[in-house]
């Protein structure tokens, strides 16, 4: 049985692995902690296989975005350090694709990081100083998936779920976007705990997704029609030129599949992209 401590209480991506794992009793022990306080200094993690460490600060203001580093990259080198001094083989760490500093394009293995915010940089900085800690008796594996979207999930998805539920009709747009179901993410780490993997991680579904083929799932998992059409799509092409928000949305932003941990690599896709939206919106 693997003995597996999440860092960070209540966290959406720990609870949805830990209900993940939970399905296979016998094989996998889940425990959860908060660092948000000192207590974590005391305990002992000599008894755990891996730490998936998911404690993080998303969103704080501006005047406090030291908060970023002390948390984000000071924290979690920490907590590394005491694991791997206590015997624990496997660290996990994940980080954001917000370290390129992009909102589209195409990445490839070759695209250099390139964060814009406090946030992504600390990010950054913790990977580095994270690889400077595995060797061959402590593995840290990286994780720098695309949004992650499911059931109760917070970010943009329930954003473009309301707007397919309150729109009659939505841009016909051509185009592609990597993402993930936080599920096929749970199923990706526990791989990578069964086979001890270490290093820099790409997750992403099988396929890209369309937003204007998200929305319209989205609608009929609700059982409403949303009818597109391209008679906007000018104004959404020059949308994505002058709005971050429309490029989040309307622009296409990628992983090359063949990259690390990718689908073309791993098989980790327990739930296809329609089902998967079946299961987020109900």
């Amino acid at each position: 049985m693997k003995k597996i401590l999440i860092t960070g209480e209540g966290s959406y991506i720990g609870t949805s692995f830990e209900n993940w794992v939970s399905q296979r009793p016998g094989k996998y022990k889940v425990e959860t902690i908060s660092v948000k306080n000192d207590k974590w200094r005391s305990l002992s993690f000599s008894d755990y296989d891996v730490v998936y460490h998911l404690a993080a600060v998303v969103h704080v203001k501006e005047k406090d975005a030291d908060k970023y580093f002390k948390v984000n990259r000071d924290l979690a080198v920490e907590i590394a350090k005491k694991v791997k001094a206590e015997g624990v083989k496997q660290f996990i760490f994940l980080s954001t694709m917000g370290v390129y500093g992009m909102e589209t394009g195409f990445i490839d293995e070759n695209t250099k990081p390139n964060p814009k915010t406090p946030y992504a940089e600390s990010k950054l900085e913790a990977e580095e100083l994270l690889k400077g800690l595995t060797d061959d008796s402590f593995k840290v594996a990286t994780l720098r998936p695309p949004i992650v979207y499911g059931k109760d999930c917070r970010g943009n998805y329930p954003k473009l779920a309301s707007m397919a539920l309150k729109s009659p009709i939505f841009p016909n747009i051509k185009n592609e976007r990597s993402m993930i179901f936080v599920d096929n993410l749970s199923e990706f780490v526990k791989l990578i705990i069964d086979k001890e993997l270490s290093g820099l991680f790409f997750p992403q579904n099988k396929d890209y997704v369309n937003t204007t083929e998200l929305v319209q799932l989205i609608a009929k998992a609700h059982d409403k029609e949303l009818k597109s059409t391209g008679i906007f799509n000018p104004l959404v092409s020059l949308g994505i030129k002058m709005s971050e928000t429309f490029g989040k949305v309307f622009g296409s932003f990628t992983y090359d599949m063949k990259m690390p941990g990718g689908p073309v690599e791993l098989e980790y896709e327990a739930c296809s992209f329609d089902e998967s939206i079946e299961r987020t919106e109900k």
